[in-house]
């Protein structure tokens, strides 16, 4: 019990701490633009916490799930334009039109994953490639000029609230996405110890086992996968508020690939794992950007300049580095270190308990 207490109270304290983050002046020179009270820091922040909700419903799927999917930005992507469209076509106030949105994506999820998980493998990495690949066209046809095509689609704000607009309401922002990381962590959390979490989780080991055991993988599957959408279009409405629009990338397979390798990165399986992850990408992109535009590696020869002006390129080698050196991520080996220290404490009590028996044993 108290194993699984204590990581919950580090957690709800982590939480407070960047809930009054806004209200304090703290520097991070190198990581963030200026103190945390300020509105480019604090829409960094809010967008690592965006990332790290993403990561979360993806780590709910490949790590509970074991379902290797390069379509989840599908469902991101549903949530930011969805809320955009309900926005700007109807006369539907903030929360209503997230909660439609988010059951318009839901029904999509559950008609792709029906389809989807009708296969196993590469074949549904496949599947689900071609359900993003058909979003991804949508958008950028721009059918009926609802998407707004390559140029994305902007937050009408005649029906949002005025304290989730401008940037002088940045904090504001920055506060719904950590409740949205908050929202996702506890999803998962409970889905993860839930029946269907279980099964879920077994069907990855041997699904012809549980089959056998009487259970339905299937169904159970298609919880993970749903609930796995719905938190990626949750994420895709904060992504929406926080940007004020959206474009065809949110969408995209590259950003599917850019999820599973944030959840790769801090761990597959690992909730924590997925968030750090996840913020880690999220600082390490924005500040390779803009190095990748200083007059340092302007200068650089050729050979050295080309490459480091590429932020993907840093971050492509760091992947490789991160699947060779340390393939549990983050939080893998934090838990590998963490298990050897406790074995040698451990054999340490027992090394001292053996020699204080000896000694206690009577000398001939």
């Amino acid at each position: 019990m108290r194993a699984k207490i204590v990581p919950l109270g580090l957690g709800a304290a982590l939480v407070v701490v960047l809930a009054v983050l806004p209200l304090l002046s703290i520097q991070v020179p190198g990581i963030l633009p200026g103190p945390t009270y300020t509105p480019g820091s604090l829409q960094l922040l809010a967008l690592c916490m965006v990332y790290a909700a993403l990561a979360l419903s993806y780590n709910l799927l490949l790590g509970t799930g074991g379902q290797l999917s390069f379509g989840h930005a599908l469902y991101f992507g549903g949530g930011a334009y969805g809320l955009g469209i309900l926005l700007e076509r109807t006369d539907l106030a903030l929360w209503p039109a997230v909660a439609l949105t988010l059951a318009g994506v839901g029904a999509i999820a559950v008609v792709t994953g029906a389809v989807s998980l009708r296969v196993t493998g590469i074949p549904f990495a496949m599947v689900t490639l071609a359900f993003a690949q058909a979003g991804s066209v949508l958008v950028r046809r721009n059918p009926d000029g609802l998407t707004g095509g390559d140029e994305g689609l902007s937050v009408d704000t005649e029906h949002v609230p005025a304290a989730l607009v401008g940037v002088v309401h940045t904090r504001n922002l920055y506060w719904l996405a950590l409740a949205v990381v908050v929202v996702a962590y506890l999803v998962v959390l409970w889905i993860d110890r839930s029946r269907v979490g279980h099964v879920a989780a077994a069907a990855r080991e041997n699904e012809l086992r549980v089959r056998a055991l009487g259970l339905q993988p299937y169904a159970a599957k298609l919880v993970v996968f749903v609930a796995s959408g719905l938190l990626a279009a949750l994420a895709g409405v904060a992504y929406m508020l926080l940007q004020s629009g959206t474009v065809p990338r949110s969408v995209g397979a590259d950003l599917t690939i850019t999820v599973l390798v944030m959840v790769v990165l801090g761990g597959v399986g690992s909730r924590w794992g997925a968030i750090i992850g996840g913020v880690l990408y999220t600082l390490l992109n924005q500040r390779l950007t803009l190095l990748a535009r200083s007059d340092a590696v302007e200068s650089l020869p050729s050979w050295l300049h080309v490459p480091l002006s590429e932020p993907m390129f840093i971050l492509g080698g760091l992947f490789v580095l991160v699947v060779l050196f340390v393939p549990g991520g983050i939080a893998g080996t934090a838990t590998r270190l963490t298990g050897r220290r406790r074995t040698r404490t451990g054999v340490a009590v027992l090394e001292a308990a053996d020699s204080e028996e000896r000694a206690l044993e009577p000398q001939p």
